[in-house]
Order: C-alpha cells, then structure tokens, then sequence
C-alpha cells in the first residue's frame, strides 16, 4: 500500500512541475524548444501588425471625411455669398446684364464693320432670318399700331410721343447750363427768361432736319389730288365723289359696258 501510494504521490508531482515549467516557459518566452517559442512571438507580431494597419486604415478614412467636411462647408459659404448678393441686386438686374452685354456686341460689331468699311446696318439686315423678320415687324406693329386718323388732339399726342423717344439729352450740357442760370434754372411766376436763351447750333440744325422729315412725311400721305374741269359730275357732295372714285377703282371694270349703255340709252 504504501508503495503504490507513493507512485501516485510522485505522478502528481511531475505532473505538476510540467505545468509550473510550461508556465515559465511562457512567462518569460524561454523553453529548450525554440520552435515553439518563434511561432509564439510571430503570431503575436502579425496581431499586432494587422490592429496596427487596421487603424491606420481608419485613421486615413477619417481624414478623408474631415477633408470632404471642410470643403462641403467652404462651398457652402461660397453659395450662401453669392445668394446674398443676388437678393441684394435690383429685380431687373439680369435684363440690364443681357441688354449691357447685347450693346456691347453690337458695338464690336460696329468697329469690326467700320474697319472692314462695311455698312453695319445692311449687315445686320442680312443676317436676320425672313421669319425673325416677319415676327419683329408684328412685335413693332403690335406695341405701336397705327390706329388711323381720329381728331387732331389724338394726332397731335402721337407725334409728341414719337418726338420725345428721339430725344437724347446731353447731361454735360444740362449741368451747365443749370451751374450758369443759378437760381433761374428753376423758373417762378416772378422770373423773366423770355429771350434770354440762346439756343446751339447743333440744336438748331437738329430741328431744321426733324422738320423737314416731317415735311417730306406729310407730303407722302397727305398729297393733293389735282382737280380736273372736264371729269363728268357725277356727285352731288365730296362725300359722294369720294364714294364714286373708290367704286370706280373696285369695280370700274366690271360695270363699265352698264355704264356705256346707261349713258347711250341702249340698256336692256
């Protein structure tokens, strides 16, 4: 009995120093195998290597996403300026961008035709299109149409709206002019200016040639129809001559064998 349980005893024993060597061995990394010690140490390295590149990793995508932050805000910023200042421009400033622009082009095109010594007008009449033509004449009709003669005090308006769209005024001249008068710039029931302007030259011969265009206008259509003696009378008031001359015109050659035999005494 005690021999057998003696064996046990040292079993246990050994069993025990093998686990307290295992233990040292791992503890201190130090073993009589030296394989198993390096694979240790490089499996705890490739750990190691791979938290180290999995942070970098996300080290990288968060830099990425602050970059992509801070643009985002600069151009943010950027819209938010330029929508201010939109709201700050007047309700017709793209109109008066477009219209600048287009008077610029045109005088381009002007210095490009007076170089090439080209007329610009009959330039630009050529590369209007017959359609946009035919429209821009509607437009023009439709805006202004003539409505015809209707009394004088009508008429008389008409021409006072068409003389005053010609007019462009010299600011140079306005300023002085009204630095010169003074207080009598703005004339009252007191002052006394009759003839004491003096009028340019250039407005002067700016008159004369507006007159003379009216002249030539009114006499194109508003000319005097010569008036014949030996015409047959065949109206009783000028009312009724103009009636008979407009049927005449329409329907003259239509009922001029009625007329013949009316006038023969030959009508059936």
């Amino acid at each position: 009995m005690t021999s057998r349980g003696g064996s046990r005893k040292q079993e246990v024993l050994d069993v025990y120093r093998d686990d307290e060597k295992m233990a040292t061995t791992v503890d201190t990394g130090a073993s009589e195998d030296g394989t198993m010690v390096s694979n240790t140490s490089d499996s705890l390295m490739t750990a190691e290597e791979a938290a180290a590149q999995k942070r970098e990793e996300r080290l990288r995508k968060f830099r990425e996403l602050h970059l992509k932050r801070n643009e985002a805000r600069k151009l943010n910023h950027q819209e938010v300026v330029e929508e201010d200042k939109r709201l700050k421009l007047p309700t017709n400033w793209e109109a008066k961008k477009a219209r600048l622009e287009w008077e610029l082009k045109v005088e381009e095109k002007k210095k490009e035709c007076l170089l090439k010594g080209e007329d610009y007008e009959r330039v630009k009449l050529l590369e209007v299109s017959a359609e946009d033509a035919e429209r821009f004449e509607r437009k023009r009709k439709k805006r202004n149409p003539d409505l015809g003669f209707s009394d004088y005090a009508a008429a008389q308006l008409r021409q006072y709206q068409r003389l005053t769209k010609q007019i462009k005024p010299d600011l140079e001249k306005y300023e002085k002019l009204r630095e010169e008068s003074g207080e009598d710039f703005f004339p009252t029931s007191n002052s006394l200016l009759h003839g004491t302007h003096v009028p340019s030259k250039e407005g002067v011969d700016k008159m004369v040639s507006d007159l003379e265009k009216q002249i030539q206008k009114r006499e194109k259509y508003s000319r005097r129809r010569s008036y014949n003696d030996d015409a047959d009378i065949d109206y009783i008031n000028e009312r009724n001559a103009k009636f008979n001359k407009k049927a005449e015109r329409f329907y003259g050659k239509y009922t001029a064998e009625i007329k013949q035999n009316l006038e023969r005494g030959t009508a059936v």
